[in-house]
């Protein structure tokens, strides 16, 4: 297509904003993501919760392997594998492991009340570790956006109620993701999006294999053909697939505003529960949702202070 064509205007604007590029990238990841809490939900009914959260890494690593080896990707230096033991930690082992077992106790929709507080922790994470810059908007649209995210949620599952063990977990797991997606957006600006996650499965991969082994050794898995297709999303999406988005919109940036874009998580994730797994969708709901994404829009479009961050420069995205 020439640059005379009559449909490069349209996609000009879109293509060469780095922030709009980075939300809509965010977005495509959250989507992806969105379908986590209920397949986990799905799988966990018939498949062991650690093998679940064991065995999705290893399919993710051995494709990760296969990809990383392809396009003959440069080993990461010393001080990156470092970095990248961080990000395996929280996305990798933490996140999975902890929701899997989390939600054997509690419903897609509650899990969705405390993954909800996911988009305040990235942007915590992201100020501290990249040293973004935000307006005062951004940190008023971002707690109207977490309050507004929690109290929906709680409205539709029907209120916390009194702190469950599987809270605990839930808890532990937006702790650990939101440490993994800080640390692997200022990763992917160095090594890439895509071999971010790809470099952290690898890394992972020899606890996960231990840990799915220990796991078929005391109970072998046996699921419906749902509770594997589950499953394979899980693997091949929500563990791999999914952070070629994420990490790209992430490193892209500002990290701070784009991981705002998690707060429409939620919202996606109660409509799958509701459409998969049957649990009630309700006016109080829809009218949450709403109010979820109107802020999440809000926090996305708030200005960050006009002095430049050097370290948001040079930003690798292939």
């Amino acid at each position: 297509m020439s640059d005379n064509s009559s449909a490069t205007p349209n996609l000009t604007p879109v293509l060469s904003d780095p922030r709009s590029s980075g939300v809509l990238w965010g977005l495509l990841g959250v989507t992806a993501f969105s379908f986590t809490v209920p397949f986990t939900k799905v799988a966990v009914s018939g498949l062991d919760p650690l093998f679940i959260g064991a065995a999705r890494a290893v399919v993710a690593a051995a494709l990760a392997a296969v990809a990383l080896a392809a396009t003959r990707q440069r080993l990461p230096r010393k001080s990156q594998w470092v970095r990248l033991a961080v990000v395996a930690a929280g996305v990798v082992a933490g996140f999975p492991l902890l929701t899997s077992f989390a939600l054997t106790a509690a419903p897609a929709s509650h899990g969705a009340v405390v993954i909800a507080l996911l988009p305040a922790a990235t942007a915590v994470m992201a100020v501290l570790r990249g040293r973004e810059r935000t307006a005062r908007a951004f940190w008023t649209a971002t707690a109207a956006g977490a309050v507004t995210a929690i109290a929906f949620s709680s409205v539709q599952s029907g209120g916390l109620g009194q702190l469950h063990w599987a809270d605990l977990l839930l808890f532990g797991a937006v702790v650990a993701a939101a440490v993994g997606y800080a640390e692997g957006g200022m990763l992917a600006r160095e090594i890439g999006a895509w071999q971010t996650i790809s470099w952290s499965l690898v890394l992972a991969s020899p606890l996960m294999v231990v840990l799915t082994v220990f796991s078929v050794v005391r109970q072998s898995p046996e699921g419906t053909p749902n509770q594997w297709a589950a499953f394979a999303y899980l693997g091949v999406v929500s563990m791999f697939l999914g952070f070629f988005a994420w990490y790209r919109g992430l490193a892209i940036g500002p990290m701070a505003r784009v991981s705002q874009v998690q707060l429409v998580q939620p919202v996606l994730s109660i409509c799958w529960a509701w459409l998969l797994l049957g649990e009630g969708l309700s006016v109080p709901t829809v009218a949450g949702g709403v109010l979820v994404v109107f802020c999440a829009g809000w926090a996305v479009r708030t200005r960050r202070d006009p002095a430049p961050n050097p370290r948001s420069r040079g930003v690798r995205v292939p």
